[in-house]
């Protein structure tokens, strides 16, 4: 077992270990993120570069050429990594305990959720002392990558470059390249060759 004696709670958040979300530096970054959030959800469309300095405040970086569709949600932010070309429909929730990385030439259809937290399955480590327990693991995402509506990535999951995910889908392995998938749990459905991708 790792040694975390030394480690505050977000190292540990960070290095997918037991972390205590109560803690006071977790809550001051979480509450500094749904300040910009806040003020995000509030633009109109007809203020694209008040969007992209907000997003640029908000993520640890961000490409040319991304569109947020409000209404947006997230934990943190700060461990959000945005490539060029990427679009997000409205009500996404990104829950980015640990690192949300994504790739160029990427689109999210409606209420697409990724979730990088999740708590232990023995009911007497989710609560140590009155406190919730959490862990994550961080989700990546490849480059040419369609991920249609309501569709839920699960922690740790990664997809590489151009995979198409049906609408509904529940993401819970890893999705390798060039494939279409769907389903709950998201299974292949076809294997894409296309020498132009």
């Amino acid at each position: 077992m790792k040694k975390t004696k030394n480690m505050t709670e977000k190292e540990k958040m960070l290095k997918g270990l037991p972390y205590d979300a109560s803690d006071k530096e977790i809550r001051k970054l979480f509450f500094l993120c749904k300040d910009k959030i806040e003020k995000y959800n509030k633009t109109s469309y007809r203020q694209p570069k008040l969007r992209e300095k907000i997003l640029r405040k908000l993520f640890n970086s961000v490409g040319k050429n991304i569109y947020i569709e409000p209404f947006f949600y997230c934990d943190y932010g700060i461990n959000i990594s945005v490539g060029d070309n990427v679009y997000l429909n409205t009500n996404c929730v990104f829950l980015d305990c640990a690192q949300i990385k994504i790739g160029n030439n990427v689109l999210f259809g409606p209420g697409v959720h990724i979730y990088t937290a999740y708590h232990s399955t023995n009911p007497k480590e989710r609560f140590i002392n009155n406190k919730i327990i959490d862990i994550a693991k961080s989700v990546s995402i490849g480059n040419n990558v369609w991920i249609g509506g309501n569709v839920t990535i699960l922690p740790g999951v990664t997809i590489v470059d151009n995979v198409t995910i049906g609408a509904g889908s529940v993401v819970t392995k890893n999705i390798s390249a060039n494939t279409i998938v769907a389903g709950n749990s998201a299974k292949v459905l076809k294997k894409v060759y296309n020498s132009n991708v």
